[in-house]
């Protein structure tokens, strides 16, 4: 009888943790009420952004993603987003979305999103994505108009357009604000920098080599 009950006991406590360990699986936490229209001009500091107290339907619209992003930057590529920073009624929804364009051989380069999973939906062109895991291991496929794609949350990934004309995706997050890291400006445009010895051990280059990196990387005065 002793043996069935703290067998019982312990069946509940692992479903009781399995219950509270869902939440975190998800993008953003669960939202309490219909809508929360950011405040973006608010002071007021907290996870997320506080509600504003007149909302519109202007608030939950925007044609930034009706153009072409310019793509004559260094990596022939151009992320506009469509985020709680640009569509305030997206605050505590738990998704945006951006759209990425791409010059022929444009690359957004390796980049991770800390808070969300991303789902790509190519517009035209075609594009050789890829993730990789943290095991190293890399999943990567060639894609082409109408097709998706999807990178899990926090690992690093990357799309090249490899065709001759241009190329453009739309991508959905499961985040109102999934932000971006790129792996490159992230460890040699870091500021105050990443010490010189620190990264030429990491990537087993000298610091001469490592001050040319940082330089290209550098603000723009």
């Amino acid at each position: 009888m002793m043996a069935r009950a703290c067998s019982s006991l312990f069946l509940a406590a692992v479903a009781a943790a399995l219950v509270f360990a869902v939440p975190t699986l998800a993008g953003d936490p669960d939202y309490l009420q219909d809508i929360c229209v950011a405040d973006l001009s608010s002071e007021l500091k907290l996870n997320g952004f506080p509600c504003k107290a007149n909302a519109t339907a202007e608030d939950f619209f925007s044609g930034v993603l009706a153009k072409p992003g310019a793509t004559n930057t260094t990596s022939g590529s151009v992320v506009t987003g469509a985020n709680v920073e640009k569509v305030p009624g997206l605050n505590t929804l738990g998704v945006s979305l951006s759209r990425i364009d791409y010059a022929p051989g444009g690359l957004n380069p390796p980049h991770t999103h800390p808070r969300a999973t991303e789902v790509v939906f190519v517009l035209y062109g075609e594009l050789d994505v890829g993730f990789i895991t943290t095991a190293n291991k890399l999943f990567a496929k060639t894609i082409t108009q109408g097709d998706v794609f999807a990178f899990p949350r926090g690992l690093v990934h990357f799309q090249k357009n490899t065709g001759d004309k241009p190329a453009a995706v739309i991508s959905a997050f499961n985040s109102q604000l999934p932000g971006t890291q790129s792996i490159a400006m992230t460890l040699f445009g870091a500021s105050p920098e990443v010490p010189d010895d620190v990264l030429a051990k990491a990537f087993q280059i000298g610091t001469e080599e490592v001050d040319k990196i940082k330089a290209k990387f550098a603000p723009k005065s």
